[in-house]
């Protein structure tokens, strides 16, 4: 009996014993540089149960039993199986990179393809990047971290477009690249940074696959998605900061600036406006008035993913509230964002996914760049008058003849700005992949993306000087404007992949496919007068009684679409000679009969060196591939209808001695339109060293684009050109060519069990040059400079896009004799005298006029460059992302050329006598020459940026899984930390983003200095 009871003990204890689970967990790194791997799939083996690692590479599973095994597997790395054998949450998990396989997969369009077959130039910015630099706006991200990539700010307002130019300025039409989300084309600045999973940008022919919309490269966004087999994370990331300006510029004080007038007045033989400068002091800081500190940022998003063996699931949303460092609450940026992802294995043969995103934002906005905005009136506002005057009323700028009729008080000017704009978008796809046998899978999708949007400005009724129109800003009548705009669009793909392994050493994947594509939407915009009460909060159309002698309101509407086939074929032999090929044929409504199909080819090779046998086994050279491709692409990217002549101009007619509105022809058409061609060529090596440590990327490339789109051709008056409503044409009017050369070296390494480094340096040198210009002159002119110049950019044959054309100088005039030596300046403007600038002579003809006009700058940079250093210890990580131009040069045109402005202290160092400077000019009442376009007023803009600085601490796993936290980490960073440069202005690195006129400074709103404190944590 007492054996009976032994054995019942014993079974109790065994069956407990095997019942009993481990709790484990822990950190899985690269083998080598000892950096976490995100994503990494962790299955216990022969079992539904698993997990994936978080951002820094954690993961924790619990009640495992006792002898599972646990298989890790990633993506160009070798599997691992490790066996539970007691509790350990703390494990070090190393997975080897397969050297052999380099299986990471790279999206290409249409499917992807391992990394070590891509031959096309192709680059890649990962979320763990994305996660260091916080953007708010996710094209920030490219700026430094990818070489070719060149990301310029419009303006540094909260919400402000961004341009983005990869490999140069090809075109005076449509620039930027074509974003594509999950498949179907979409907008990248409306994404939340924090959904996206990677962002692929292709740089050559390799977007050949796209045609007619790769011209300008293509990027590629994956959004996150939950992973199979892995149960529900829940992620919560938010940061809150403050704001400040990055820069201001040094003004002449109160003192400096009457001292300085006195001086201009007696020069021009006039009575001194300041005889007594005494007790006028430091006075008013205009900049410091319009500039707020302290402005508040903030951003939480919170997201849901996870998956079985046969669905998987993302849920996300994102709340980011940004007020200006101009302005506050009137110049102002809130967005809201949704995302629902789902994917699901329908059967061992169908599958079916789905994202569909949310956005919703309002932006508030203040006159932001040129004349007339607020930078430009704190600028160039005497420091000698006061914001408020004795009643407390915004002092009024005097107009008069050395102050001008633009420049009013800032701080009236933004108390006196009223706008409104709301966008709402819904945009996603719904796709499916069928397999219909082993090598061959049938794959659809639908993209769409529909927008309506809303605006509201309001012009108050106000006199911002003492008459009646004195100011040209002056408002006699209120008025309140309105718009509704409405804009879709959808796409359809369907296309097949056959994949096939012939024998050993022969791969093959073949698509063919169509895409259709629409755009259509509508706008109405209609302006209501006489607001009641003069006021925000009854400024609506609905109570607007007052009668306009003109039209008050307009509509368009628009339906413009394409359709398109492609194929592409894949070949390698023995994976390490590798070739393919594409095709697309693109018609598009926006050309006319005879033009709307274009064909566009393209071939890509590659020769991994590194496989062949004569290559041995290097233990330096861990791999090496050659690539090169050669490609046309289109661009179609222009106004709708330019082909044809349309009634969208308005008009006034007289019908028995009175007055009749009308309609007029709109844009001049062209007929002849046809599609704009980018010839690509590159050849690119790709090395990996000591232990794959190192990764090298080096491309050579020419990019030659033809037959440009070019709009708004200048043409004669007579045509009608300048009636409202009506317009130039777009034509083919020329080529311009992009060379240049990238080279990205990449460092990672573990140094120890605490410490790994990873380190990134890129750079681009790139050639601009225009080959044909055929409008009838030779040359495009863009930009504008001072009041009633002559244009100050062109784009003209043997130069680069949007050089600046103008005078040179050369030093100051010294005394009379030189004066006398020189050519007259008269038509400059004036005589020239002592201390006045010296113009050159170019072409030597003893004559100084507008054929002296030449090349004195270059917008578009030598060469780009970005720095990024990443470092973990323990529980530390740090990261610092930097950004350099060199070589671009920018126009000063935010100071107005009138007498009694204010002015940078520049002028403190002028010509006040023979010998005393040879840069400056001297100060006069007087008319002089000096205002006049020149290279007095070119600066080399040249720059280093630190773009970001953050420093994390993640609390240990052991302690945070208590609570059951998988990851807990507090970071403190800041965005835009300092910038080196010797430009004057505000930013060196903005544009308007025009190609011609884009290197133009009308007073740049500078981007905010952001500091951070955030928090990431998982559940």
């Amino acid at each position: 009996m007492k054996s009976n009871y032994l054995l019942i003990l014993f079974l109790f204890l065994s069956s407990f014993g095997f019942a009993q689970g481990y709790d484990v967990g822990g950190v899985v790194k690269e083998t080598g540089s000892g950096l976490p791997i995100p994503g990494v799939n962790i299955q216990v083996k022969n079992s539904s149960v698993g997990t994936s690692t978080d951002m820094d590479g954690r993961f924790s599973l619990k009640g495992v039993s006792s002898g599972a095994t646990l298989v890790f597997s990633y993506l160009g790395f070798k599997n691992l199986e490790y066996k539970v054998v007691s509790n350990n949450s703390a494990l070090s998990i190393s997975l080897q990179e397969d050297s052999k396989v380099l299986d990471e997969v790279v999206v290409i369009g249409y499917g992807s393809q391992k990394k070590r077959e891509v031959t096309g130039a192709v680059s890649v910015v990962d979320s763990k990047t994305l996660e260091a630099l916080k953007p708010v706006k996710i094209e920030q991200a490219l700026q430094g971290t990818v070489s070719g990539v060149n990301v310029t700010t419009t303006s540094g307002a909260p919400g402000a477009a961004l341009d983005i130019r990869i490999r140069g300025i090809a075109t005076n039409g449509e620039n930027r690249p074509t974003t594509i989300i999950d498949g179907y084309i979409g907008e990248l600045g409306l994404l939340n940074p924090n959904d996206v999973e990677s962002i692929t940008v292709l740089k050559d022919a390799q977007a050949a696959i796209y045609g007619t919309i790769g011209a300008n490269g293509i990027i590629l966004i994956t959004t996150k998605s939950g992973k199979k087999n892995s149960k529900g994370k829940l992620s919560y990331n938010t940061y809150t900061g403050f704001q400040e300006t990055s820069r201001t510029l040094p003004m002449l004080n109160a003192t400096e600036y009457a001292l300085l007038l006195n001086e201009s007045y007696a020069n021009g033989g006039n009575a001194v406006p300041f005889p007594n400068v005494s007790g006028l002091g430091k006075g008013t800081n205009w900049q410091n008035e319009v500039f707020s500190t302290s402005v508040p940022i903030i951003n939480h998003d919170l997201s849901f993913s996870g998956g079985s063996d046969k669905i998987t699931y993302a849920v996300s949303g994102s709340h980011l509230d940004q007020q200006g460092i101009i302005g506050e609450n009137k110049s102002g940026f809130l967005r809201n964002t949704a995302r629902v992802s789902v994917g699901a294995d329908v059967t061992d043969k169908l599958k079916l996914k789905t994202n569909v995103i949310y956005t919703y934002f309002n932006r508030k906005s203040l006159n932001e760049s040129g004349l007339g905005s607020v930078l430009f009136n704190a600028l160039n506002t005497p420091s000698t008058l006061t914001p408020y005057d004795v009643n407390g009323d915004f002092t009024k700028v005097p107009t008069n003849t050395g102050l001008g009729i633009e420049i009013i008080n800032p701080l009236a000017q933004i108390a006196n700005t009223y706008n409104d704009y709301n966008f709402k978008k819904v945009n996603g796809n719904f796709g499916l992949d069928y397999k219909v046998f082993k090598d061959f899978t049938i794959s659809s999708s639908i993209g769409f993306n529909t927008s309506n949007s809303e605006s509201k400005s309001f012009a108050k009724q106000i006199l911002y000087w003492i008459n009646p129109s004195d100011k040209v800003f002056d408002v006699l009548r209120s008025s309140v404007s309105q718009s509704a705009i409405n804009d879709n669009d959808y796409s359809f793909d369907l296309f097949g992949t056959y994949t096939k392994k012939i024998g050993e050493n022969h791969n093959v994947v073949a698509t063919v496919g169509n895409t259709i594509y629409k755009q259509f939407g509508n706008g109405l915009f209609a302006t209501g007068f006489d607001v009641p009460y003069n006021s925000w909060e009854f400024a609506d159309i609905s109570l607007t009684k007052g009668i306009s002698e003109t039209v008050p309101n307009g509509s368009y509407n628009y339906d413009e679409r394409r359709l398109s086939y492609f194929a592409r074929a894949q070949y390698d032999y023995k994976g390490k000679y590798l070739f393919s090929a594409m095709i697309r044929r693109d018609a598009s409504t926006k050309f006319g009969p005879g033009n709307k199909v274009g064909y566009f080819p393209s071939f890509t090779a590659g020769w991994v060196i590194s496989d062949e046998g004569f290559f041995g086994e290097d233990k330096w050279i861990n791999f090496m591939k050659l690539r090169g491709s050669y490609g046309t692409l289109g661009n179609d990217q222009i106004p709708n209808n330019g082909y044809v002549s349309q009634l969208s101009g308005e008009a006034t007619y007289v019908f028995d001695d009175v007055l009749v509105n009308g309609l007029a022809t709109g844009q001049i058409p062209n007929p002849n339109l046809k599609w704009e061609e980018a010839r690509k060529f590159d050849v690119g090596l790709d090395v990996k060293l000591a232990q794959n440590k190192i990764s090298i990327v080096a491309d050579y490339f020419i990019d030659t684009r033809a037959d440009l789109l070019i709009p708004f051709i200048p043409v004669s008056g007579i045509n009608g050109t300048a009636a409202p409503g009506a317009g130039s044409p777009t034509i083919n009017a020329g080529t311009v060519r992009n060379s240049g050369l990238e080279f990205a070296i990449d460092y990672k390494n573990k140094f120890s069990d605490n410490f790994s480094m990873s380190v990134g340096y890129n750079v681009t040198f790139l050639k601009n040059e225009v080959l044909e210009v055929n409008n009838g002159i030779g040359y495009i002119e863009g930009g504008s400079f001072g009041v009633g110049q002559q244009a100050p950019s062109r784009m003209e044959v043997g130069q680069p896009i949007g050089y600046f054309y103008g005078y040179k100088t050369d030093g100051i005039f010294q005394n009379q004799a030189e004066v006398e030596a020189h050519p007259s300046q008269l038509s400059l403007g004036a005589d020239a005298s002592p201390g006045d600038l010296r113009f050159v002579d170019v072409n030597g003809d003893g004559i100084l006029n507008a054929s002296d006009r030449t090349n004195i700058g270059d917008p578009i940079p030598e060469a780009t460059m970005g720095f990024n250093l990443q470092m973990n210890y323990k529980n530390f990580d740090f990261a610092v992302y930097t950004f350099a131009s060199v070589g671009n040069d920018m126009v000063r045109n935010y100071e107005r050329n009138l007498t009694d402005v204010n002015r940078l202290n520049y002028v403190l160092d002028r010509w006040t006598g023979e010998g005393s400077t040879n840069t400056t000019p001297r100060v006069t009442t007087s008319a002089t020459g000096n205002s006049t376009f020149s290279s007095y007023f070119v600066e080399d803009a040249s720059y280093l940026r630190i773009q970001n600085m953050q420093l994390g601490y993640s609390i240990d796993s052991k302690f945070s899984e208590k609570a059951g936290i998988t990851k807990l980490r507090l970071y403190a960073g800041v965005n835009n930390l300092y910038t080196f440069t010797k430009y004057k202005g505000f930013d060196p690195g903005a544009s308007n983003g025009a190609p011609i006129g884009g290197g133009i400074d009308y007073g740049f709103y500078p981007i905010p200095r952001t500091y951070l404190l955030g928090l990431n944590i998982n559940f």
